[in-house]
């Protein structure tokens, strides 16, 4: 049956390349574009290896022309009528603003008008989105004929309200009833006669929207329950260039001629994030998923089910980019979709699921393969009565161990199958024998060293004594094993400016005593005895030291401070005292005092939009890199909390944490009173969070396929091992998959995350994900079973590493162009035949636009002078590190209407789309996207509603000076809101700060540039722009 994904037919797309004045390199690509691996010569278009993202030669700008500044005047002349007689269109519902004549700005000298013949339908007829009634099967007469795509560049144009004729040998379905949506993307696909897999299709001609024809006149309600307009219609005059451009976006062709007044372009009508996400909570949530089926598409991040593990590791621990891989590399080269999975080895397991079981095996330790050394898992298959298991990765026979022996059921099944977690289960751990540990000798409990910097800086704004007044109360709480009384985690603790001060607490002293080191250039610790000790032994001596940092300091005029010495000095002393552990640094400002690590102040704007921008993004050589391999080697984790002032070098300074499974806090312009809550919070969860230390990550495969490239907050010393100082509950590496033969239908791909590391109470363990995949070697099947989030955590990911040695203007046109690729290969191997000027995206691939525009517009892609250098690379480093809920709404944030909830309810109201014209001048909203919060006031917001949450009564009685604050009162509407914000703070890695901002103040523009489906503020265009853009580059690679 054939496939009908996701339908929409734009009233852009037929703009031709160079029309309207583009900048010749935005449009104009050659005829045959070429693709190469990011910095490889170009090769031919089906030559690169799939999943890298391939620089176009083609276009100049990956990205949207900035935005430009002009408003439409009402008398507009519009674009020429179709040379048919149609009725008149009807408005649509509330939508972008007018289009007709293009800003007049740089970019856009007029090109000379198109030929009559080449005229098109109104652009502005809405989009046409899935509905499609299903047809009778028809078996294709042979795939490798291209007639049927032609059929459908040439067939007559229809008129308004009927069905666009079938080709020949197709019957339309009788329009008595209306026939039944097409389920998209939810039936396999038919050959297009292009280059997909024979195999009888369904092939749907379009109708109108609901798949029968519509009154002209009438609106419509689309799948989104808005109004749409009536349907598109198709002719051979598509052919030809567009008219018309987009405000700021992406011009098309001359404006000028005249023509009947155009509709405006329903926004509602092109897929919704927002409606996705609904729809899959609506239809999955609250629901027990149940991973006994292999290649299973999990449900969304964002919806909220129980996982049931059955021998597939659970998808908060592992998500793939697709659950079903091609069988060749050829077939994963021509659809470009990258093979990824995104693990978390360490992902929080709500309550209500069953935590990992700890397989324990003694003195012989974990049941592995000879050959591979791949772990014991529910994929083995055992044979000859039990005595011997085939490796489902390499397929090696190996001997049963005596002890672990069992007879075989009926079904050639062990008969202790569930009663062994790893015979059952898809993620378990096992205790490691010594030969798993360092030096064959159990270790050490790790331990967490505080380092604070008390330059001048850090005691003015009293963050010191804020620091040293949390730690008293909050080294009560570090993490401890299940089931101990105490936390086995010692404590140490350093003070620094251009010295470094270590401190003997040791539980039999009175007072702690302090021991400068001034050189800093050859590193060691003074003291080993009475560094690291026993929060609950020594409480009484660490307190007495906590309540005095701040006063020894007081009077310090010392503003210049070190940086490579700190962490130099924290791994000695974790060397010597034989552990692993981590290292919490409270840094202020820019390492100028003269030591190892000495950084200079090189944030150069002017390199902005350079070859040299790039330069921006990496570190600075030298001592840093010598430290993150000392680091890696020693277990030792580095967290930076940086409280900034002015440039400090974020692309070095964050170097050694970003490789050491480290986190990276930044508060700028730091007050205790306004950051202060912020910074708390997120230490007390960075102290208190899950975590393994000294661990090293294997990803295993079977054959045909296996893992080439590792992302995220990790160090590689060689091809296979995946380094982590430290791994904890947040962190997610994304790992890319090739190809290295042919992979079976039958037997699936099957991949075993294997993590060694040592607990927090000093214990090495091994913890297990395993997952299988289905295989395909129809295109359809992989792209039914893609993955939205997963992909963009991929690109993401991808970009952000290939930015430090590439333009940022390849490496945006490579991920513009790999988007059109995808999209270009299902539209041509999967869908059913249709006009050339009808978007019709995959199901699950729907809403990919959305996120790719997204992230064209984050702070490291977009090549702003106006963004701070320090900012760009602090981004880099967190989506670095981030899993797929993190980078969805990050780059998806969730704007949710506050105004209209129900009090009395307990659930968080729905969101909207991210747009701004979601927003009402008489509403409230809340939006967040994982790092940051705002509140948004409407300019007539109802004095009632403001008096409830703020205390004052009207919007005019809020003070725009200075930061405003959401008081807690006494009334349903404030304790629903703060329930809100905080049940949404608990789901977040970081703890983010409600900005208040009132409609048309200053503080707006920070509010807008997260509104993603908007223009960005910094550049970028607009969701629908792009969309325009997309399709115009899927029909030239298509052409």
């Amino acid at each position: 049956m054939s496939q009908q994904g996701y339908v929409a037919t734009p009233p852009y797309s037929q703009a031709q390349a160079g029309m309207g004045g583009y900048s010749a390199g935005f449009g104009n690509p050659p005829p045959q574009s070429h693709y190469g691996v990011y910095g490889s010569p170009p090769q031919g278009y089906s030559a690169p290896p799939t999943g890298v993202l391939k620089p176009p030669a083609s276009s100049s700008s990956g990205m949207p022309p900035p935005p430009v500044s002009s408003q439409y005047g009402a008398n507009i002349q519009q674009n020429g009528a179709h040379p048919h007689s149609f009725p008149p269109p009807v408005a649509s519902a509330p939508s972008m603003s007018p289009y007709g004549q293009p800003p007049q700005s740089a970019f856009h000298s007029m090109a000379q008008a198109p030929p009559p013949t080449q005229q098109l339908t109104n652009q502005m007829s809405a989009m046409n989105i899935g509905g499609y009634g299903q047809r009778p099967m028809q078996i294709p007469q042979s795939s490798s004929s291209s007639a049927a795509p032609q059929q459908f560049q040439t067939s007559p144009p229809t008129a308004m309200g009927h069905p666009p004729l079938s080709p020949p040998g197709q019957q339309l379905p009788s329009l008595g009833s209306p026939p039944p949506m097409a389920t998209m993307g939810s039936v396999t696909a038919p050959p297009m006669g292009m280059s997909g897999p024979p195999g009888p299709g369904v092939h749907q001609p379009p109708l109108g929207p609901q798949g029968y024809p519509q009154q002209p006149g009438s609106p419509m309600s689309g799948p989104y329950g808005a109004q749409m307009a009536g349907p598109q219609m198709a002719g051979p005059q598509m052919a030809g260039p567009q008219s018309g451009a987009f405000p700021g976006g992406f011009p098309g062709g001359p404006a000028q001629m005249a023509g009947p007044p155009q509709k405006k372009l329903d926004p509602d009508s092109i897929p919704s994030t927002t409606q996705v996400i609904e729809d899959d909570q609506a239809k999955r949530g609250g629901q027990v998923y149940v991973t006994n089926i292999r290649g299973q598409v999990p449900p969304l991040v964002t919806t909220d089910f129980t996982v049931q593990d059955q021998g597939n590791a659970s998808p908060r621990f592992m998500r793939c980019t697709t659950y079903s891989f091609p069988c060749t590399a050829d077939l994963a080269k021509q659809c470009k979709v990258p093979l990824a999975a995104i693990i978390k080895p360490f992902a929080t397991v709500p309550k209500n699921e069953t935590p990992l079981y700890i397989v324990n095996h003694g003195e012989t330790g974990p049941i592995r393969c000879n050959r591979c050394k791949a772990y014991m898992c529910p994929y083995m298959q055992f044979i000859d009565g039990g005595r011997r298991y085939q490796c489902v990765f390499c397929s090696c026979v190996n001997e049963v161990p005596v002890q672990y022996f069992q007879h075989l059921d009926h079904m050639g099944r062990r008969m202790d199958l569930y009663e062994r977690p790893e015979l059952s289960l898809g993620s378990y751990e096992f205790i490691a024998t010594l030969d798993y540990c360092k030096n064959n000798k159990p270790p050490n409990p790790p331990a967490y060293i505080f380092m604070i910097d008390v330059s001048y800086n850090n005691i003015k704004s009293g963050l010191v004594k804020l620091i040293c007044e949390e730690l008293k109360t909050m080294l009560d709480r570090l993490p401890k094993e299940e089931g101990a009384e105490t936390s086995a985690i010692k404590v140490g603790f350093v003070t620094y400016n251009k010295i470094l001060h270590f401190y003997n607490v040791k539980s039999a002293l009175a007072q702690p005593q302090m021991m400068v080191v001034s050189d800093v250039a050859e590193m060691f610790v003074p003291l080993l005895d009475g560094f690291l000790v026993n929060f609950q032994e020594s409480q009484a001596v660490i307190n007495n030291l906590l309540d005095q940092i701040p006063d020894m300091f007081a009077d310090t005029n010392e503003s210049e401070t070190v940086f490579a010495p700190v962490i130099q000095a924290g791994v000695e002393a974790l060397k010597a005292a034989e552990c692993s552990g981590k290292l919490f640094i409270f840094q202020s400002s820019i390492p100028t005092a003269e030591a190892p690590g000495k950084l200079k102040n090189r944030d150069d704007r002017k390199l902005v939009g350079t070859e040299k921008e790039k330069t921006l993004f990496q570190p600075q050589r030298g001592v840093y890199e010598q430290l993150t391999k000392d680091c890696v080697a020693q277990g030792c984790c580095v967290d930076l909390f940086l409280f900034p002032n002015q440039f400090v070098d974020i692309a070095t300074m964050g170097d050694v944490p970003s490789h050491t499974g480290g986190s990276i806090y930044k508060y700028s312009n730091f007050q205790v009173e306004v950051n202060g809550q912020q910074f708390l919070s997120d230490l007390r969860r960075d102290v208190e969070k899950s975590i393994g230390f000294d661990a090293i990550m294997r990803v295993r495969t079977g054959t045909g396929f296996r893992a080439t490239d590792f992302f995220g907050a990790i160090y590689m010393n060689n091809t296979t091992d995946v380094e982590m100082a430290a791994v904890d509950c947040d962190k997610a590496v994304t790992v890319e998959f090739k190809h290295d033969d042919t992979l079976s239908e039958e037997s699936g791909a099957v991949m075993q995350c294997a993590l060694l590391y040592t607990t927090i109470g000093g214990q090495r363990r091994l913890r297990i994900h395993n997952l299988s995949l289905n295989c395909s070697s129809q295109l359809p099947e992989l792209y039914k079973s893609c993955e939205t989030d997963a992909l963009i955590n991929f690109f993401a990911k991808s970009a952000y590493r290939a930015i430090l040695n590439q333009p940022l203007k390849t490496v945006r046109e490579i991920l513009v162009n790999q988007t059109a690729h995808m999209l270009a290969c299902y539209r041509k191997s999967c869908a059913s035949p249709s006009a050339a000027s009808q978007l019709i995206l995959p199901d699950a691939m729907k809403v990919f636009p959305v996120y790719m525009n997204s992230l064209l517009k984050t702070p490291a892609l977009v090549g702003s002078t106006e963004l701070s250098t320090d900012d760009r690379a602090f981004h880099r480093f967190l989506v670095n590190a981030m899993g797929v809920e993190e980078t969805q709404v990050l780059l998806y944030p969730r704007l949710i209407p506050l105004h209209t909830m129900d009090v009395s309810s307990e659930a968080i109201p729905a969101p909207v789309r991210c747009s701004e014209e979601r927003l009402s001048e008489s509403g409230i909203f809340l939006l967040e996207n994982g790092l940051y919060m705002f509140l948004w006031l409407g300019q007539a917001c109802p004095p009632d509603l403001i008096q409830n949450l703020f205390n004052v009564p009207s919007l005019g009685h809020l003070s725009s000076e200075g930061p405003m604050s959401l008081p807690v009162l006494d009334n349903a509407h404030s304790r629903k809101i703060h329930s809100i914000i905080s049940s949404i703070s608990q789901r977040r890695a970081a703890s983010m700060k409600l900005l208040i901002v009132k409609q048309k103040d200053r503080s707006e523009m920070l509010f807008r540039q997260h509104l993603v489906e908007d223009k960005g503020l910094h550049g970028g265009a607009s969701y629908m722009d792009f969309l325009c853009y997309v399709h115009r580059e899927i029909r030239q690679l298509l052409t």
